[in-house]
């Protein structure tokens, strides 16, 4: 089902495609301004110095890998649904019995060749402790969110499925994966009882100087007999959550990207406030919501540690119940039903 105005009429190309073959936001989504530019050079400036900086993560942040590998082994042989958040936008889930692994950042450096910010701590599990991944999730390919030196340590590339928006999949048969499926946005693929729909939100894609949008970026429904559940990649907030919600919702559970805003002149047509964050799970018609894209690496200038706070400060504004509002720690994994509140 495509929501209203997405295509222009029937047999032309969605209005997310430009003729040019490059890709644009969803309708009414914010976008890069002037002022933008008057903040850049502050901005990188500001970064370069961060770079240097000994980050001091509070304890409790991240479960030791042990305990971590241990409740992730306890949650497998109970057989239920779960997730492991591994850091940043890179989550461990099993849902309806298939498991799933979302924009697995999961080695040092967001860059090419050891450049690029640098991780302040190690993913949840490593790449070699994973389970066997039966669907691979890559919302966009942003290094941050698509490493390609945790793809080459990943197990089993000729037997998972790897589910990308349109135009990534030779980057990803190129590295070895065998069953790769293209999907543009509303477009569905299902495996083992398990639909993954692409769906609209409010981003950009690069991976050199030169492939500015030419790939597209997506988030993710995951529905199976028993749940219903929203991945959101990376993404600023627009009208195009209500449309989602309107049309796909509601869902259980909504991961969803709450660090890396600041300056906003810069990142509102990027990356979601905590603020909007929540607002974004109400407009998804999602009963629980989980903060991630925070706590791993410095990507903007808001202290690292703010958005949590920011953000179980505005689900308690917005009527989310403490139980329904969730950050996780580095290498926690939680089940998807009973899980007691954060408070």
């Amino acid at each position: 089902m495509q929501p209203r105005d997405e295509r222009k009429a029937a047999g032309d190309k969605p209005w997310h495609h430009l003729p040019d073959g490059t890709f644009r936001n969803p309708k009414g989504s914010p976008a890069r301004s002037l002022a933008r530019l008057k903040t850049a050079a502050p901005f990188f400036l500001e970064m370069l110095k961060m770079s240097g900086r000994n980050v001091v993560v509070p304890d409790g942040h991240v479960v030791p890998r042990v305990e971590a590998l241990r409740a992730l082994e306890t949650h497998i042989e109970s057989g239920g649904d779960f997730i492991t958040w591994l850091g940043h936008a890179s989550f461990l889930i099993r849902i309806g019995g298939v498991t799933v692994l979302t924009d697995p950042y999961l080695t040092t450096y967001a860059g090419p060749a050891g450049l690029g910010p640098r991780r302040f701590v190690k993913s949840g599990v490593s790449v070699s402790a994973l389970p066997p991944i039966d669907l691979l999730v890559i919302s966009h390919n942003h290094y941050d969110h698509l490493d390609e030196r945790a793809l080459a340590r990943l197990a089993g590339k000729e037997h998972m499925t790897v589910v990308v928006p349109l135009n990534l999949g030779g980057f990803m048969r190129d590295r070895g994966f065998h069953n790769v499926v293209e999907l543009d946005w509303h477009e569905s693929h299902e495996m083992g009882g398990v639909t993954a729909t692409a769906l609209p939100v409010v981003h950009w894609s690069r991976r050199s100087g030169f492939d500015t949008n030419r790939t597209l970026w997506a988030g993710f429904a995951l529905k199976s007999e028993g749940h219903h559940l929203f991945f959101g990649g990376d993404s600023g907030y627009g009208p195009v959550f209500s449309e989602i919600g309107e049309t796909y919702g509601p869902f259980d559970t909504a991961l969803l990207g709450i660090g890396a805003y600041e300056p906003r002149a810069m990142m509102k047509a990027s990356h979601a406030t905590p603020e909007e964050a929540v607002q974004m799970g109400r407009d998804l018609k999602a009963q629980r919501i989980v903060g991630m894209h925070w706590g791993t690496v410095l990507l903007t200038v808001e202290p690292p540690f703010e958005p949590p706070e920011r953000f179980i400060k505005a689900a308690d504004a917005a009527g989310y119940a403490a139980v329904d509002a969730w950050i996780m720690a580095i290498g926690e994994s939680r089940p998807l039903t009973g899980w007691p509140s954060n408070a």
